[in-house]
């Protein structure tokens, strides 16, 4: 385009207009970064002279290639007017005022400025690659961005993070033109700075992406410690565990336990197990780590659970009457505690707090109040104090007092307010005394913690005395305080009563523990087997068929093979223990009748035929022995057990009619005295035993003989003899009743129900 623009100017020229010398295109300021290549434009038209450069006024020198100026050079053409200057690999030197010269033309181009920049130097950080620092000190990480133009900026990161307040500072250097920058960032370390990077990043136009370069932090410092407690909350008593858990640079060096400042000395590791109790609430347990750069304290209370326990006693406090009282009672509990203050014997709650306010006090708020604490679940607990309220006397003894006829009687005024009388009289009919004795009567004065007492006592009380009133008048500074006293006669019991009362109730004792015995000692005894029981209108009966003799198998009961052992006594001995053999049966029968006593459970249902006779039957019947000659021997006395109550039938075998056997039964007395008639079966009775020779009849022995009854029902045989010590020896089958029973009357119908 230019060679075509010049063109064009020639051939204008060319047609006659007259040629002028002019700069078509002249140099501009520029800028170059140090390096790299730059060119200044400078193209003269119409010139065929000589054209030159200068720098800062300096001529560079003539022709296209400058030898003082190495990498200077004049590029273009003389035909096209181009005289454009190039500077390569561009230096700060050639930061300078460039201008192009038309010097037989004596034309001049404008001013051109030529900046060079230079990018900074690698950046640079104090005490990198790692810096060793102490945490809590502060510190300034530095970084210098050295021989810039313009000067660096410098930014600062961490961990990729920019930061912001850092302080830079810049340093022209000694050509004027390049500069130094010296960034500071304020960092205060800490423990979570250990490992951690910082970065600072210099810039300038030059190179616009920056560089940068990195510091790592290594901080020492003392211990982190971090204190627990296992469990955290516990009752007072329980145990606990502080756990003390510490990190430090450099390592630990050890541990330290404390108590509400005072070293715990057999504590050295970082675990503390013990057993708390209240004051840990209030003292706190501290554990200090330490390492070469120092150590670390922390400390922390338990939450114990514990009942109230007294802070600041109340005080007993004496005031006047009219005046404000404040009680004061400090309590520490844990959980939070409840306060009540009331006065003593009164359920009224006065205050809540630790403080009671009472305006205007009266002698009637005098006494004893109670502060008491109440932790939920925990304790509870109280303080008592006095409150003391000046003012006239107050006697509080009773109006009514008593004495006895002829002995030596008392009338007792008490004072317990406060202050204390000064004088104390009493009076009564015409007579006056403070102290002393006038006559029967004596006036003693006794100082107690509560108050005082004064004691008229009356030698030989008459009937004149409990017909007077005695007055007891006291005295002190607030003025004076009265009583009226009426003395009246205290009956006696006589000695004897007393005596005959302690008598009675100790035999009612010892009754009572006899009683007790002999209940015990029945409960005792064991359940009797083959017994028939009875009330009025049932009859029970219960039968063993079990043999006497004791099988090796199993165990028979002791009480029954006892009972037939004394009914084969009863039998066959010569019956010279027969009193004491009696008394014993009496004893298993009685026993046996309140052991087995049942109520009737059909209401009377089976008694409707007890009046009609019952089938002819036989029992077996013992009558008691009597000694009617030679070969009988005394009567037996009367026992309360039939046959059916405590003896056996001595075997199962179905019995004969009754007129096979011997009916005849051996005489025995009537009843004894207080015995019915019909109740004769009640005694013992023992008829003729026969039918076997190992038991005949002589004069040694009474005779004996067993009869049965056929029952309807059974159409078995008789049989003739019974063999006691042959093969159905030891079948026997017992049958007993009650007392009452009258299953033993003969030729009587009765009904029963098996139970």
């Amino acid at each position: 385009m230019r060679i075509l623009f010049l063109c064009l100017l020639t051939l204008a020229d060319t047609h006659g207009q007259v040629a002028q010398t002019r700069f078509v295109e002249e140099p501009e300021d520029q800028t170059v970064v140090a390096g790299q290549r730059i060119i200044l434009s400078c193209v003269v038209l119409n010139y065929s002279g000589i054209v030159q450069w200068t720098k800062d006024g300096l001529a560079l020198g003539m022709g296209q290639g400058l030898k003082a100026w190495p990498r200077y050079r004049i590029v273009g053409t003389a035909d096209s007017g181009q005289y454009n200057l190039e500077i390569t690999d561009a230096e700060l030197s050639d930061d300078a005022v460039y201008e192009c010269q038309a010097t037989e033309a004596a034309l001049r181009s404008r001013q051109a400025k030529l900046t060079v920049l230079i990018p900074p130097e690698d950046p640079t950080i104090d005490g990198a690659p790692e810096i060793l620092l102490r945490a809590g000190t502060l510190y300034n990480l530095t970084c210098r961005a050295r021989n810039a133009k313009p000067a660096a900026t410098i930014v600062w990161y961490r961990d990729g993070l920019q930061q912001d307040g850092a302080i830079t500072s810049t340093e022209v250097l000694a050509d004027g033109k390049r500069e130094t920058t010296t960034s500071q960032l304020a960092i205060n370390p800490t423990d979570l700075d250990i490992g951690r990077v910082f970065s600072c990043r210099s810039t300038n136009d030059a190179i616009p992406v920056g560089k940068e370069t990195f510091v790592k932090l290594n901080v020492h410092h003392p211990p982190t410690v971090t204190l627990s407690i296992q469990p955290q909350t516990v009752q007072e008593g329980e145990r606990v565990v502080f756990t003390c858990m510490a990190t430090a640079n450099p390592e630990i060096k050890g541990y330290r336990w404390a108590k509400g400042g005072v070293i715990i000395e057999d504590a050295k590791e970082n675990k503390y197990d013990t057993q708390v109790d209240y004051t840990f609430f209030t003292e706190p347990v501290s554990c200090e780590v330490h390492n070469d750069i120092g150590s670390t304290n922390v400390s922390t209370l338990v939450d114990v659970h514990f009942a109230p326990r007294i802070v600041v006693d109340p005080k007993p406090t004496i005031t006047d009457i009219g005046s404000d009282v404040t009680l004061t009672c400090v309590w520490s509990g844990n959980p939070p505690l409840t306060l009540t203050w009331t006065k003593k014997e009164s359920n009224m709650v006065l205050s809540n707090s630790n403080q009671l306010y009472l305006k205007s006090v009266t002698q009637a708020d005098a006494g004893q109040y109670v502060c008491k604490a109440i932790v939920p679940r925990i304790g509870v607990g109280e303080r008592e104090v006095t409150l003391f309220v000046n003012g006239p006397p107050i006697i509080s003894s009773e109006a009514v007092q008593y004495a006895v006829r002829g002995d030596r009687g008392k009338v007792e005024c008490f004072i317990g307010s406060t202050p204390p009388p000064d004088r104390i009289a009493w009076a009564w009919k015409e007579n006056i005394l403070e102290a002393g004795t006038l006559e029967r009567y004596t006036v003693e004065r006794t100082n107690t913690g509560s108050g005082v007492l004064s004691t008229l006592t009356i030698n030989n009380v008459m009937d004149a005395d409990f017909q007077t009133r005695y007055n007891c008048t006291a005295w002190n500074s607030f003025g004076p305080g009265t009583a009226i006293i009426q003395l009246e006669e205290k009956e006696v019991l006589p000695v004897g009563i007393i005596a005959g009362a302690t008598i009675g109730a100790s035999i009612l004792v010892i009754s009572f523990l006899v009683a007790l015995a002999c209940f015990l000692y029945r409960r005792r005894k064991g359940s009797r087997k083959d017994v028939t029981l009875r009330k009025l209108d049932i009859k029970v009966e219960t039968v063993n068929r079990e043999p006497l003799t004791l099988h090796a198998d199993r165990e028979e009961d002791t009480a029954s093979v006892s009972t037939a052992t004394r009914v084969m006594k009863a039998i066959y001995s010569s019956f010279k223990d027969d009193v004491d053999l009696k008394q014993d049966l009496r004893c298993d029968t009685i026993d046996t009748r309140e052991e087995y006593e049942l109520k009737d459970p059909t209401n009377g249902y089976y008694n409707v035929r007890a009046h009609e006779d019952r089938p002819s039957s036989r029992t077996v019947l013992y009558a008691d022995y009597r000694n009617p000659g030679p070969a009988r021997y005394d009567t037996r006395p009367p026992s309360r057990l039939s046959h059916s109550s405590g003896y056996a039938q001595l075997n199962t075998y179905s019995r004969g009619p009754t007129s096979d056997y011997n009916t005849e039964a051996a005489p025995g007395p009537g009843p004894p005295p207080g015995t019915a008639g019909g109740e004769t079966a009640s005694q013992l009775s023992y008829e003729n035993y026969g039918g076997h020779t190992a038991f005949p009849a002589g004069t040694g022995y009474a005779t004996y003989r067993l009869g049965y009854g056929q029952p309807p029902s059974l159409d078995r045989a008789p049989y003739d003899a019974y063999d006691p010590m042959g093969k159905y020896a030891s079948a026997t089958r017992f049958s007993y009743t009650s007392q009452h029973s009258d299953y033993g009357q003969r030729f009587q119908q009765r009904m029963q129900t098996h139970v």
